[in-house]
């Protein structure tokens, strides 16, 4: 698929220059900063320098104080209380978080996490139901509950209180719970509106600590969670986000707790400096696995085991279904993909919908994002779950999924999520209408634009400009994430050395050694990911173009700058 590129306009050149010579940097890295909103050197030491003291106070969150006023009480009167979190890696993070700090100042303490294909996404009945057998008072939900107002009722009715823990968008009336800490609550004037629910969950236990005169060691031990948490829900690392994500790495990286101990090891990351790209890709997945293949539970056990042996032993059984959702996921894909094939009516729609009801509930989500991936257009995966069709929705950039899937609220039972994912549960005598209007809406409303996928550039540079000095700039830009991208670079015109060449079990993968047609002659190593289609493109010795991010890549014990190319422009080829 044609994509376009775009590089972006170059910022206002006298602040660029002016912080280039306050920093003593390159024009190119203070264009990145300004593009970033990034002025002044003492914004530029703030980026570069996080500070655990630039996090906000919690109390302007509302319902702070009553949120620590309830769970003081609890403390003092030994109640039983319970912690309640999705089955996502930010559900289990936040659970692990919570009861990694409260296990030794509560006796009676238990986490539960929801069957993803019994109970379902957020507040379950039969939670209640063992709330209410176990006389557990007191429940901290995370990661969801903002929705849950019958739920609630229903266990306020038996006496059972709510602190909710949440950062999706709220409804126009929120459960009747003692505390509902959301940024996202209209009612809430918190400075920062993208926090991941373990997150929330962090902020509840830092109100706590400074309430109850607790040493800030004993939270900022946790932030490794909190981390995980934030690179695997995808939400903004900007402001607050940063500032957690930096000294939640640095944590990852030092001192893991055990069970993130156990999971790097499995992931063989145990002597590599771990970035949020590595938790996006392998810790996150692992972590995810137990939720979408057997239970969430377990994702939880690891994360709070302190013996290395059990921790290893649980990180084992993730593993394997790890692997197991690894290999549904390629043959779910693959039949997605051949169902669109053999009907040419899917070749000229403007959004995808696919039924099968043998695909596995647990990995619906990835094929959604594969086929998104695949033919660029606004997708809904779905399956069959006691006797209801239920799925995943994934977008395109820019164009608003949450806004398409309301206008066909009329034939959902439910549905829920933001603007790029979206979760959505129908009756099965439904999927030809809501696959009929879902097409229509998106025909309406998706624009031209929006059909082609655009990759924004943020500088052009020549292979020359890639110097030892410039990438250890480039890396204090870490951590990456949403709103702080890893800076993708054009350069024009370099030449295939002659040592390229096709690798991968399926030689999908391009390995590339570029260099430019200049005096210096500079050449460095690239590698372009299921781009081996290009290969021969390359070698017929003309100029290309190429855009990338530049990384590291460690063999042998030995660490070399590389490249790692987005896309290639052959059309001159």
């Amino acid at each position: 698929m044609n994509k376009v590129w775009k590089v972006k306009e170059r910022r206002d050149v006298n602040i660029i220059k002016q912080l280039s010579v306050a920093l003593n940097v390159n024009m190119t890295i203070t264009n990145l900063l300004v593009q970033r909103g990034i002025t002044n050197y003492s914004e530029a030491k703030k980026f570069f320098r996080p500070q655990l003291s630039q996090l906000y106070d919690p109390f302007l969150m509302k319902d702070m104080d009553k949120a620590v006023d309830r769970l003081n009480r609890a403390i003092k009167n030994k109640e039983k209380v319970l912690i309640y979190g999705d089955y996502d890696v930010d559900g289990t993070t936040s659970v692990a978080m919570m009861y990694q700090f409260l296990r030794s100042r509560i006796k009676d303490l238990y986490y539960y996490i929801p069957d993803r294909y019994t109970e379902g996404y957020g507040i379950s009945l039969k939670s209640i139901e063992f709330e209410a057998e176990n006389n557990i008072s007191l429940v901290i939900v995370l990661d969801c509950g903002i929705k849950a107002n019958k739920k609630i009722a229903i266990a306020k009715s038996k006496g059972i209180d709510f602190i909710i823990c949440d950062h999706h968008n709220p409804a126009e009336t929120i459960p009747d719970a003692v505390a509902i800490l959301d940024p996202k609550r209209i009612d809430c004037k918190y400075p920062y509106k993208e926090l991941s629910g373990c997150g929330v969950g962090f902020k509840f236990l830092q109100a706590y600590i400074q309430q109850n005169n607790i040493p800030e060691k004993e939270l900022y031990d946790l932030l490794d969670l909190v981390v995980v948490s934030i690179a695997s829900d995808i939400v903004p690392i900007n402001d607050e986000n940063r500032v957690l994500a930096y000294y939640g790495l640095k944590r990852l990286n030092s001192n893991p707790s055990t069970g993130l101990k156990a999971i790097i090891k499995l992931c063989r990351l145990e002597h590599k400096n771990i970035t949020v790209s590595d938790i996006v890709f392998k810790i996150g997945p692992q972590l995810n696995a137990s939720g979408r293949i057997e239970k969430g539970q377990k994702s939880v056990e690891i994360l709070v085991e302190n013996d290395e042996k059990k921790a290893y032993e649980l990180g084992e059984e993730i593993n394997s279904n790890n692997e197991i959702r690894k290999s549904l996921d390629r043959t779910i894909t693959k039949e997605a993909l051949d169902m669109i094939k053999l009907d040419p009516r899917h070749e000229k729609k403007n959004a995808t919908v696919l039924y099968n009801r043998n695909w596995h509930k647990g990995v619906v989500g990835i094929v959604a994002s594969r086929l998104t991936e695949h033919y660029y257009r606004p997708t809904v995966i779905l399956t069959e779950s006691d006797g209801m069709a239920t799925g995943s929705a994934r977008s395109i950039n820019n164009f608003d999924l949450y806004e398409a899937i309301s206008q066909c609220s009329d034939l959902l039972e439910s549905y829920g999520g933001h603007m790029y994912a979206a979760g959505l549960t129908m009756k099965l005598e439904n999927i030809p209408a809501f696959s009929r209007r879902f097409e229509e809406i998106v025909k309406k409303t998706i624009t031209k634009d929006q059909k082609i996928e655009t990759i924004e550039i943020d500088s052009k540079i020549q292979l020359s400009d890639i110097t030892t000095k410039f990438f250890n700039v480039l890396k204090q830009f870490e951590p990456f994430g949403p709103l702080n991208p890893n800076p993708l670079f054009m350069t024009e015109n370099i030449l295939d050395k002659g040592t390229s060449r096709c690798v991968g079990k399926k030689l999908e993968h391009l390995k590339l050694d570029i260099v430019e047609p200049t005096g210096n002659y500079t050449f460095l190593p690239a590698i372009a990911f299921r781009q081996a289609d290009k290969f021969d493109l390359i070698k017929k010795g003309l100029p290309f173009d190429i855009c990338f991010t530049i990384g590291e890549n460690t063999f042998h014990e030995k660490t070399n700058i590389q490249l790692y190319v987005r896309d290639i422009d052959t059309k001159n080829l």
